[in-house]
């Protein structure tokens, strides 16, 4: 099991899938709802379990993963290739 104060990953819970700590709401539903075009306020009314600084740490953490001045590199040092090859398609 890992256990941090954002998220959980264990086995015993929602079949080892990350959610937010406390809770057994997937980390992937924040990313689904938003790129639904869902607000973060309507994230956390369909999902009460979730506090709002736990969802706004995940957004963080997620853009600290992926914008360069985080990464310490420049965009060119970044290989995007793998996303333009077959099975790699990303959702229109």
């Amino acid at each position: 099991m890992l256990r941090t104060d954002l998220i959980t990953i264990d086995p015993e819970t929602v079949s080892g899938t990350p959610v937010f700590t406390g809770t057994r709401v997937p980390i992937k539903n924040l990313f689904d709802c938003l790129t639904g075009n869902y607000s973060l306020a309507e994230f956390l009314e369909d999902f009460p379990t979730v506090e709002r600084a736990q969802a706004e740490a995940v957004l963080e953490l997620a853009m600290k993963c992926l914008l360069p001045e985080y990464l310490h590199v420049q965009p060119a040092q970044i290989d995007f290739s793998f996303a333009h090859k077959p099975g790699h398609e990303t959702a229109a």
